[in-house]
This record gives C-alpha cells, sequence and structure tokens, in this order.
C-alpha cells in the first residue's frame, strides 16, 4: 500500500458519505449509516463516562470515525488489470454486507440499514459505490504515474 492507495481509499470513502447524506432524506427507504456510527460513538464516548450531548459534536465524531475507518478499509483495494474491479466490487460488496449483518451482533440498532430490503440492498449499493470509485481513483493514479 502506498500513499497514493490511501487517497484513493478517501475518495471512495467521501463518496460512500456524500451518497448516504445527499440522499437519507430521499424516503423512509434510504439507508441512515450516520445513525449506526452515532450510536456507536455514543455507546464507546459512555463507556468511558463521556456523554455526548451536543448532537453537532455527535455527528462530526462520527462522521470522522466513518472518513477513517472507510478511508482505511478502501485503501486496502489494489490488483493488476480486471482484477482490481473484481477486488473492489467484492470489497464494496462485503463491506456492505458487514453494515448490515454487524450491527446487531455488536449491540447497535440495526434497523436504520435493514429497516427494508430495499435499505439493505442500498447500503450495499453504497459501500460498492465507495469500492468502485476507489478503484477508478487507483486507475488515475496509475496513468499519472506512468507519463
Amino acid at each position: 500500500m502506498n500513499n497514493n492507495n490511501i487517497l484513493a481509499g478517501l475518495g471512495g470513502a467521501i463518496v460512500l458519505t456524500i451518497l448516504n447524506e445527499s440522499l437519507k432524506h430521499l424516503h423512509g427507504d434510504m439507508p441512515r449509516i450516520e445513525l449506526v456510527g452515532e450510536e456507536a460513538v455514543q455507546k464507546t464516548a459512555s463507556y468511558f463516562g463521556i456523554d455526548i450531548e451536543n448532537q453537532d459534536a455527535l455527528t462530526g465524531a462520527s462522521l470522522v470515525g466513518d472518513l477513517v475507518s472507510n478511508t482505511a478499509y478502501f485503501s486496502l483495494i489494489e490488483g493488476e488489470g480486471n482484477q482490481l474491479w473484481t477486488k473492489a466490487a467484492s470489497a464494496g460488496v462485503f463491506a456492505g454486507l458487514g453494515a448490515i449483518n454487524i450491527p446487531s451482533k455488536i449491540g447497535l440498532n440495526d434497523e436504520p440499514v435493514t429497516k427494508t430490503n430495499n435499505t439493505k440492498l442500498l447500503t450495499i449499493g453504497y459501500y460498492l459505490a465507495g469500492a468502485l470509485a476507489t478503484a477508478a481513483i487507483v486507475r488515475i493514479f496509475e496513468k499519472f504515474e506512468k507519463k
């Protein structure tokens, strides 16, 4: 992994976040990934005796955590030729499946990402879009490096 992979991963994480943030109020079936993140931040803070009462602070902390963790995950996407796209698609689908299956296993409310089958599919789609964006950015960096 190199700096280009980290930047590409950040690009993918930004795509995922923009999709979630811009579409979350479109209709009732839209994923609310940020709500799972906010609950995770609040429960982690509570474990250490901290109660985050300010909603903006909670949202900001969750957003930063999401960007950092998704950047780290997406930055692992690399490969030659068509392998890059296969790996990116697989990484995106598996991240989406994790997003809908892991919260309930770790004591978080999964309803914001599992409300309906459409919600589940859209959640997976958001992560897939982030991973494919990462792969596209990796390819762009490769083209610039060859020059």
